[in-house]
């Protein structure tokens, strides 16, 4: 039987010091790495009165158990701790390559706490075994663009980047975390995690290693490794031609996608700002993170008179929606101009575009005026509005400093009933993928222990035709009934998908079709383990479990796992999601009962008991 050891660094920037601390096989069997282990550190030395942006306040990060290796997508890394955005437990998940270079330099993870005298980066180099606390005075107010290129010219230009910009310096709530050079960007983007990072005088974390993961039966893992990533390219062709762009026409189709801050239904303009449109002419390769078979990433560059963008990531189906749909703007190249803009400021796409659209409606009520933001008309449809608010929020300019708070602080300042149209769930703004169309994403929003992320269940993938006989779902249901179908959906696909992050897998695999039974292949052929498919399942629910505790003492109950009213009381007014309300009277009884949860929301002692937390 293989034994898992592992190690993680603690790093306190007050000091400037660095103290190695050990991980134990028992430790990750029970809490897994990434998310999980992080959660577990957290909870025991938590102090619930601690603001987020507190020196004190820790940033967790680390590899899932299989990052690095060479297990199809084996490469996300899991930032975490108290989001300065929602004020809750949070994990901002990240692909590319870094987490696989941490790894590489011998480490599954960090903790870092304290605020460094001045800005400061890190550099780990595991060639020369050596970890240095540099100087970056000459990188504050750079974006992260210049950053990342900059830092690989000072360190080891096969080393990998993740950092903030403009936005973590003037903790902006939505700023994210960034990774890789300019040219390839993909983040930890969501709940704020940048500003964690600003608020310590981080500007970034530099790794390089030489080291490789060891098997308990590298022969064997190989041969798995090789069936799986036929299988899964086999299953994601859709994915590998367009990444998830591609999918814009279709969630349109079905009233997924969000429409003037979730107001509206039908929009026949777009396939103007679909993937396809934009990379058919845009395009110049496709990126893979590490030991990816799928190959989602989009390299794009933008020949455009008005809105021109450099060689840089390509626009997501998150981002399209947002600064498209939310706002309802069909201009293709404005789009990935707000795209590249957030990736170089470094902010989340979903929440700075949410924030926008909500601004856009203030306006619209009288709520915000000209002269509140900078003599602009905050219309909705109007590019050029958008980009100014992307800088505006960047910078904390004018109305900028207000919105960069996110949706939830905006509103609460505003009053004036600003509240009935802050589209978020605990204060983090939700995902576009619209309950109304898939009810079962009705009760993972108001359950997910971040808040409105879609990624805790993704169980709209069912009204997809993604097949997952394994998990008990082998065929395509019907998905506008309220009933305890899709109560238990949400369950059972947050029991799956929790694992991902813990296992340092992207999600995306799922769409491959792989269920419960090839996760626990992958896992048992990397680790010489025995986990059965109920295993992954079982660990899945131990782990929401111990991130709801978290969430317990910052206050969370009942009272929390709400929608926005407008999710539950205003139906899309056309389209083939046309009249659909999510009934949470009905399903959220069932899912608590399914989970363990009582009247107030805490779990019960004995659910904790059988899911093994003491």
């Amino acid at each position: 039987m293989s034994v898992y050891a592992g190690k993680y660094l603690r790093i306190d920037l007050n000091t400037q010091s660095v103290h190695e601390e050990t991980i134990s096989d028992e430790q990750v069997r029970t809490w897994l790495l990434g998310s999980g282990f992080a959660a577990r550190l957290f909870l025991d030395e938590m102090d619930p009165g601690l603001d987020p942006l507190d020196p004190a306040s820790p940033l967790l990060v680390f590899n899932g158990v299989l990052a690095g290796t060479f297990a199809p997508t084996g490469c996300r890394s899991s930032w975490c701790g108290r989001s300065p955005l929602t004020g809750i437990w949070n994990e901002a998940n990240l692909g590319n390559y870094w987490g696989a270079e941490l790894r590489f330099a011998g480490y599954d993870g960090l903790i870092i706490t304290g605020r460094a005298e001045k800005p400061t980066y890190l550099w780990i180099n595991g060639i020369d075994e050596t970890i240095e606390f540099r100087d970056a005075g000459h990188l504050w107010g750079k974006d992260y663009f210049e950053t990342a290129d900059t830092l690989l010219a000072e360190t080891d230009e096969k080393a990998q980047v993740a950092g903030i910009g403009q936005a973590g310096e003037n903790l902006v709530k939505v700023a994210g975390i960034m990774s890789g050079p300019s040219h390839y960007v993909r983040a930890a983007a969501r709940g704020g995690m940048g500003a964690l990072l600003g608020s310590k005088n981080l500007k970034a974390i530099v790794v390089r290693g030489k080291q490789r993961p060891d098997y308990a039966d590298r022969k064997a893992f190989l041969a798995e490794v090789k069936e799986q990533t036929t299988h899964i390219k086999d299953n994601s062709v859709g994915m590998s031609n367009y990444g998830t762009a591609g999918g814009c026409v279709t969630t349109e189709w079905y009233g997924d996608m969000p429409m003037k801050n979730w107001r509206l239904g039908s929009w026949e303009e777009v396939e103007a700002i679909s993937g396809q449109t934009i990379y058919e002419k845009y395009l110049v390769r496709h990126t893979h993170c590490h030991a990816c078979p799928i190959g989602c990433g989009k390299e794009i560059e933008v020949v455009d008179e008005r809105y021109p963008s450099p060689r840089g990531e390509g626009v997501e189906y998150e981002t399209i929606a947002g600064f498209a749909g939310m706002t309802r703007t069909a201009h293709a190249e404005a789009i990935a101009l707000a795209s590249s803009l957030c990736n170089r400021y470094g902010m989340d796409t979903i929440s700075t575009s949410s924030v926008i659209a909500f601004a856009m409606e203030a306006f619209e009520k009288g709520l915000i005026g000209r002269e509140d933001a900078g003599e602009l008309d905050l219309e909705f449809g109007d590019p050029d509005v958008i980009l100014a608010l992307v800088h505006k929020i960047a910078l904390r300019q004018d109305i900028g400093d207000l919105l960069a708070e996110g949706v939830r602080a905006a509103a609460q300042r505003l009053g004036n009933g600003a509240e009935d149209f802050a589209i978020h769930v605990k204060g983090l703004e939700i995902a576009y993928h619209d309950p109304r169309a898939f009810v079962s994403m009705a009760v993972n929003y108001a359950t997910a222990n971040r808040g409105g992320c879609h990624l805790e269940a993704l169980s709209y993938w069912n009204g997809y035709g993604v097949p997952l006989p394994d998990l008990g779902y082998p065929d395509q249901l019907q998905h506008h009934e309220s009933d305890a179908v899709q109560a238990r959906m949400a369950y059972d696909f947050q029991n799956y998908t929790s694992v991902y992050n813990p296992l340092g897998l992207c999600k995306f695999i799922i769409k491959g079709k792989v269920g419960p039974a090839r996760a626990a292949q992958l896992v048992n052929a990397a680790l010489g383990w025995d986990w059965t498919p109920q295993d992954v399942l079982h660990v899945g629910d131990r782990l929401i479990q111990l991130k709801r505790l978290i969430n317990l003492r910052y206050g969370i109950t009942v009272a929390d796992d709400v929608l926005p009213r407008r999710l539950v009381t205003e139906p899309r007014p056309s389209g083939f999601a046309e009249g659909v309300l999510p009934d949470m009277e009905l399903m959220l009884p069932i899912y608590y009962e399914l989970r363990g949860w009582d009247e107030t929301g805490a779990p019960r002692p004995e659910r904790l008991e059988a899911v093994g937390i003491n």
